[in-house]
């Protein structure tokens, strides 16, 4: 792996893998063979799944079989090898890893963005967002809220200022990033 310009870093065991650091700086993938001193990589495997890990897993193994390879593969792992296996399927499944791995960061770190563009919302701002982003028209907005359109208009532009969004539609789907509803506004 190293020679294809990965780098990588070994553990002995299940219980060494954990006293590491759990937040690499890049895109990680793991490469873990079922029989694993101590605990199984399939346990590892659920471990990570309890603890919400979402690190690609990339199973190798002389001793698989099928039970054992539908049961990692359900658990999300990116490929299951039996040796003896090429080089290059496992490097092609370490890029697959990989590619996961930077998706999802990039998703949180975008999601991260939003919520924190979002928490500069005044609560009427958030109050008009959710109005809006249900369909609601101005005039219904300052109906339903007892103030005058131009106030809601005012509101409005400030809070696609501050989101960041270009239109209504995308306003609509950064609530829904947010997993806002009319019911759970997310006030802070």
């Amino acid at each position: 792996m190293r020679t294809v310009g990965l780098d990588t870093q070994q553990f002995s065991s299940v219980s060494e893998f954990f006293d590491a650091d759990p937040h690499p700086d890049g895109p990680t993938c793991l490469v873990v063979d079922v029989r694993l001193p101590g605990r199984s990589g399939l346990e590892l495997q659920r471990e990570l799944a309890t603890a919400k890990s979402q690190l690609p897993i990339i199973f190798i193994t002389a001793h698989g079989d099928i039970p054992m390879t539908v049961q990692a593969m359900k658990g999300g792992a990116v490929e299951f090898l039996t040796k003896p296996f090429r080089d290059q399927d496992l490097l092609d499944a370490i890029a697959i890893g990989l590619a996961r791995d930077r998706s999802r960061r990039e998703s949180e770190q975008a999601l991260a963005a939003l919520r924190e563009r979002f928490d500069t919302l005044s609560s009427r701002e958030r109050e008009i967002m959710m109005k809006a982003t249900t369909g609601r028209l101005n005039k219904q907005i300052a109906n339903d809220m007892g103030i005058a359109e131009s106030t809601v208009k005012v509101h409005r532009t400030n809070l696609m200022r501050k989101m960041k969004a270009r239109s209504l539609p995308e306003l609509s789907r950064m609530a829904d990033m947010l997993k806002l509803t009319p019911e759970n506004p997310q006030r802070s």
